[in-house]
């Protein structure tokens, strides 16, 4: 038998071809996969996984680990997590009424060419920090206008806390009267409305629980951003390893049917220079 090694670009063409079986039709752009280095962009779920204080902790149930009466080894887990724990996405259905559940999300969304917007400084001096328009329009003065069909991401820093909940939540709490104590930074609404009057975007992503931030009662960025059906990933790790810009994402969520949310494999694809 031959031996096949697959380069990075023909593996995220691989991965993306596997998760399109049963999906309807859609272009896949081949020849826009860079063949750089992968980085991991998300958290792996275990015990120490972080959830919304009022999500249920993800848990893994051992059905087998050993080796069965016919002589052969067999391992089997029962998983158990909310939709909106650990790295993940967030559908436009979780805040929007009609809008995509997971499963509908369009699978040109979850791939593209990204552009890196570093908060960390602003982020370092508050907890409570709200990305402006202001930053993103400082960004475009250094690198250029974000382009069209860009997933845009916010790094803060704040993955370097994970999985110390009570540094990177705010709160170790759990329990709805945790949710008022949460201190991250997130999305101001007015840089989600002016994003969706100005940027046609892909999706966006951020290193903390959510795009808005842990004080927030309305939480708006998500409403004004999901109406327009932009989805989020949220609880994403290792944006530090990407540059400003050319990096290429490729974000594939659980397939869960009607889900508003679900758990997220995200995968940056670095610029051959920057391998």
């Amino acid at each position: 038998m031959t031996r096949m090694t697959l380069t990075p670009a023909a593996l995220s063409v691989a991965l993306l071809v596997i998760a399109c079986a049963g999906q309807p039709s859609q272009p896949l752009p081949v020849s826009a996969f860079p063949g750089g280095e992968l980085v991991d962009l998300s958290h792996a779920y275990d015990e120490q996984t972080i959830s919304w204080p009022t999500s249920e902790r993800f848990r893994l149930e051992r059905v087998s680990d050993g080796v069965t009466p016919a002589g052969y080894y067999y391992a089997a887990n029962n998983l158990f997590t909310a939709e909106h724990g650990g790295t993940h996405v967030d559908a436009p259905i979780h805040f929007a009424a009609g809008r995509p559940t997971v499963d509908q999300i369009p699978l040109t969304r979850l791939f593209g060419r990204a552009v890196l917007v570093d908060v960390v400084d602003r982020s370092d001096q508050s907890a409570d920090y709200q990305v402006t328009t202001d930053d993103l329009l400082r960004w475009e003065g250094r690198h250029g206008q974000i382009p069209a069909d860009a997933i845009v991401l916010i790094r803060t820093g704040f993955s370097r806390r994970w999985p110390d909940a009570a540094r990177y939540l705010g709160t170790s709490q759990r329990g709805a009267e945790a949710v008022a104590k949460l201190h991250f930074p997130g999305l101001h609404p007015d840089l989600a409305r002016w994003l969706v009057a100005n940027r046609p975007i892909k999706a966006i992503g951020i290193d903390t629980a959510s795009i808005d931030y842990g004080q927030s009662k309305l939480y708006e960025s998500h409403r004004v951003l999901f109406e327009h059906e932009i989805p989020a990933f949220e609880n994403l790790t290792a944006l530090d390893r990407l540059p400003a810009v050319g990096a290429f994402i490729v974000a594939l969520p659980m397939k869960i049917g009607g889900g508003s949310g679900g758990p997220l494999r995200a995968v940056g694809i670095l610029p051959a220079a920057d391998r």
